[in-house]
């Protein structure tokens, strides 16, 4: 491996500690089954599908990283791309920032994927990667909405009317998608040096903003969307058997 190769090194990180609690109970979001296959081992072939990726982090609940390690054992993976599973946190943040830690001192570039957008096309990965070794420290795939907005006062726990505060201008709104992408010096920065209250930050950008580096936007794709509710679960399942049917020919 030359110098060059060896320095633009990409690993790909991916959060799937959490519960999902929004698809109802059972397994673990990450876990659930997507046309017979676990959504989080179609999240790391999507991650793996690009050549430039060479290690896939993924970071399991801390209870569960055997059952994880013996789920990607069970599922063909593309060979060239190295899978290593590590203990995850209490937090998103803290999981991204314990699979951060996990990554040879070769990789240079870091992606961080949601398991829940397991359908995320390569074009989409291979665009993000590119803004960053063109020199983007923080690279956000998104879209373009199709709906108005509204900024609200939040309701109380009555769930009453909430006031309109005002409507941002569509035109210059996106909605973010993953995988993100980011120097890795400069997101090792963001995670050391921002605190986040609460549940800790649920967007990686959005820390690097919080830095004062500047964040680029390049175009998502309608099919990279999150896997939240049954509605989500049952488009994807349609996404997922037209790709196989458009396959077959």
């Amino acid at each position: 491996m030359s110098d060059e190769t060896r320095l633009a090194r990409t690993a790909a990180v991916i959060p799937a500690a959490g519960r999902g609690v929004r698809l109802g109970p059972g397994a673990p979001k990450a876990l659930r089954m997507l046309g017979g296959t676990p959504m989080l081992i179609h999240a790391v072939r999507a991650m793996a599908a690009s050549r430039a990726v060479s290690l896939v982090v993924v970071v399991a609940p801390p209870d569960g990283v055997a059952e994880v390690k013996g789920l990607l054992g069970e599922y063909p993976l593309p060979e060239r791309a190295e899978v290593l599973v590590v203990a995850g946190g209490a937090t998103r943040q803290e999981s991204v920032r314990l699979g951060l830690e996990a990554l040879p001192e070769t990789v240079s570039t870091v992606l961080v994927h949601d398991a829940a957008r397991p359908l995320v096309p390569v074009d989409t990965v291979d665009a993000v990667i590119e803004a960053v070794r063109d020199g983007a420290p923080a690279v956000v795939p998104a879209l373009p909405l199709a709906d108005t907005v509204k900024e609200v006062e939040p309701a109380d726990a009555d769930g009453g009317p909430e006031p309109v505060l005002g409507t941002p201008e569509r035109a210059r709104l996106r909605a973010v998608q993953t995988p993100q992408g980011f120097d890795r010096d400069t997101l090792m920065r963001a995670h050391e040096t921002v605190a986040v209250d609460g549940e800790g930050a649920t967007d990686d950008a959005g820390m690097v903003e919080k830095l004062g580096a500047p964040v680029v936007v390049v175009p998502g794709h309608e099919e990279a969307f999150k896997v939240t509710r049954p509605l989500d679960l049952l488009l994807a399942e349609a996404v997922l058997a037209r790709r196989r049917a458009n396959d077959a020919y």
